[in-house]
């Protein structure tokens, strides 16, 4: 088993910054693609950021690309996503993710392919 938890969220004003944590713990894979997604309320839950094991292979969301950066620190098992230049369509509870395994023939992954879910993180952005 992988437990995921997220950090971070909390109310901003547009145009700011957050970075959001991802610390995982339990069972290690030797590959693995790490994901970010969103959900809004009455939306369905879409995926924003995601990076391959090594972090060579990263995906963005048009609505982030540009804004959004994905990247973790190995050493502690740390997934983070930095957040800039917020806009009040950005608010959302934020969810980290885990795919064990290679890459498969789906990239960025799909949501039904990720084996790990962190219980979410809400984002917040005013106007």
């Amino acid at each position: 088993q992988v437990q995921l938890v997220e950090s971070g969220g909390g109310l901003v004003q547009a145009g700011g910054s957050l970075r959001l944590s991802c610390a995982a713990s339990g069972r290690t894979f030797s590959t693995y693609t790490m994901g970010w997604f969103r959900q809004a309320p009455g939306k369905e839950r879409e995926s924003v950021a995601a990076a391959s094991w090594s972090g060579g292979i990263t995906y963005y969301a048009d609505s982030v690309k540009g804004r959004f950066t994905i990247s973790r620190i190995y050493a502690k098992n740390t997934v983070y996503l930095q957040m800039n230049s917020l806009k009040p369509e950005d608010t959302a509870v934020y969810y980290c993710a885990v795919r064990s395994g290679v890459i498969g023939s789906n990239w960025p992954p799909p949501l039904y392919e990720y084996d790990y879910w962190g219980q979410g993180t809400q984002v917040t952005v005013s106007s």
